[in-house]
């Protein structure tokens, strides 16, 4: 089981990095058209990411402590 875990934390991993990336492109873009506000997508993709983090950190702790 502790590989299934493994996998599934590189993959969430992964996954908050391409959050990340999507987040950095909605700023960038916002810039770009001249926004002084946050997109409010950017602030959902934060949000996911943030969640996305904690499920891997909680997997990478159980996995430290079995």
């Amino acid at each position: 089981m502790t590989s299934d875990l493994d996998d599934i934390c590189n993959r969430l991993e992964a996954i908050s990095e391409e959050l990340a990336d999507l987040a950095i492109t909605a700023l960038r873009e916002a810039v770009d058209a001249g926004s002084e506000a946050l997109p409010a997508h950017e602030k959902r993709i934060t949000r996911a990411r943030r969640a996305v983090d904690k499920a891997a950190h909680l997997l990478a702790e159980r996995d430290e402590t079995a």
